[in-house]
Order: C-alpha cells, then structure tokens, then sequence
C-alpha cells in the first residue's frame, strides 16, 4: 500500500497490565499490531514522554486525585497517574512489539506545562509534532491507527488527521480503551462525526 501508513499509538509498558496506567487488556493489541506491520510501507510509533514534574499528573497538584480534573490555559484536562516518564521501564515500548520496522518515533508531552493526546498536535491544538509534514513529504494519504487507548490518544490522532484531510480508518481489535465515564462511546462517536472509519 505505497500511500498507505499505520501509525501505532503508545503501545509502552505503563499502559499495558502491571504498568502505571494500564489499560486493560492492552498487551493484548501487540500481536495484532505487529501481523498488520509488514503490509505497510510508512510505519509511525508514537511514544508518551513526560518529564517527571509533569502538568498532567495528579501528585503534582497537591490535594488532587488521579482522574480529577482540572481547567489549565487551554481548556479542561484529566489529572493522570504519574505515567511513561522519559528514560523509565514505564515509558518503554512493549517488549514484544515488533518496532524494527518504524521509519519514525514521535515523543509526545514532552513539554512539562501541556499535555499531548494526539500524535499530530500538543492538547492546545495549535502545537504541530511534525508529523502531518513528515507524511505529506512521503505523500501519504491514507492513515491505520492501533494503539492504546481508543477513547484518548487514538481518537484525538484520529480525528486530528481527519482535519488534516488524510483518510483515516481506527481498527478497533488493534486498540484498547480507558473507558473513563463514557470516554470510549464518546469517543467513537467523534470519529465518526469526523468521517473517520472504524473497522
């Protein structure tokens, strides 16, 4: 599929059971994942990379909770276990992902004060990672996204790509999902509306 990329979203040991924030069942998309590697030319793993004073996790806000939310600059995020901190075990990818085929890794939530869902923008939406530039270069125009989770970093990557005018289909068996209040149908939902195809 010469115009064809799978982008493989954070599938790293703190989402996977045991890990820190883990998604249930998520070491169970590492097969499916790596029997749909070979078949593309483009392949894109995205990693979550927080410093460890991070913005987003929860024991940096004294008095606040996992899951609590909070009203930052731009606009309403989810206070998170402290998750996937650079350089840890966390942060690693699972070790039964095939990654050798990747022609690029793009960190994400890097930048201490704004968190990054979406493997195309920071959660401000105005913050590129370069990756739109990077697939447009090698002309791609259709997207496969797997990868943890569903209803958080897939869909947002999801639907920001829609924007971005490339095709984009979520295979869902390839992906896990938080499920936090109704996330995962809401999330569904937005991609759809977004014209994204989920199979």
């Amino acid at each position: 599929m010469p115009d064809s990329a799978l982008i493989v979203i954070d599938v790293q040991n703190d989402f996977c059971p045991n890990g820190r924030l883990a998604v249930a069942g998520g070491d169970a998309v590492v097969p499916a994942i790596n029997a749909l590697i070979d078949d593309y030319k483009v392949v894109v793993l995205t990693q979550d990379w927080h410093p460890a004073d991070h913005s987003s996790f929860a024991a940096n806000h004294p008095g606040k909770q996992p899951y609590e939310m909070i009203d930052v600059s731009y606009g309403p995020q989810v206070l998170w276990p402290v998750h996937c901190v650079q350089g840890s075990e966390g942060a690693a990818f699972h070790a039964g992902l095939n990654t050798t085929p990747a022609d690029l890794i793009i960190r994400k939530g890097f930048r201490r004060e704004i968190d990054s869902y979406s493997a195309f923008y920071e959660n401000d939406h105005k913050t590129p990672t370069g990756l739109e530039g990077y697939l447009k270069t090698r002309k791609i125009k259709d997207l496969v996204l797997v990868g943890l989770a569903t209803d958080f970093c897939v869909a947002y990557s999801a639907i920001d790509a829609a924007a971005l005018g490339f095709r984009v289909t979520v295979i869902e068996s390839a992906c896990r999902a938080i499920d936090l209040n109704g996330s995962l149908d809401d999330a569904r939902k937005k991609m759809k509306a977004a014209g994204v195809g989920l199979i």
